[in-house]
């Protein structure tokens, strides 16, 4: 069984940062995918972010340039630096891993970003 717990969340306002951090813990194989994903309200989860066991990285287009994904191996966590937040990057945010062949969630985390 994997555990990943989010923290970080909180309010800010536009163009103000954010860290998200996210720590894996329990029966984990290897150094696996992991990615942030995030759902507003009344829309679908979607990806933001992901990063390879090698390390290689993708965006979604709207926080390529604004979003940056890291990982720490010997802590099993990733992270998720946030500037220059927009309204509309209001969501809660989601760790995901792919341990094993299954796919594991955080809880989540409450992102606002005010106007």
């Amino acid at each position: 069984q994997v555990r990943l717990v989010e923290s970080g969340g909180g309010l800010v306002q536009a163009g103000g940062s954010l860290r998200l951090s996210c720590a894996a813990s329990g029966s984990i194989f290897s150094i696996n995918p992991m990615a942030w994903y995030r759902q507003a309200p009344g829309k679908q989860r979607e990806l933001v972010a992901a990063i390879t066991s090698v390390g290689s990285t993708n965006y979604a287009d709207s926080v390529k340039g604004r979003f940056t994904i890291a990982r720490d191996r010997a802590k099993r966590a990733v992270y998720l630096q946030m500037n220059s937040l927009k309204p509309e990057d209001t969501a809660v945010y989601y760790c995901n891993m792919v341990n094993g062949g299954l796919t594991y969630w955080g809880q989540g985390t409450q992102v606002t970003v005010s106007s």
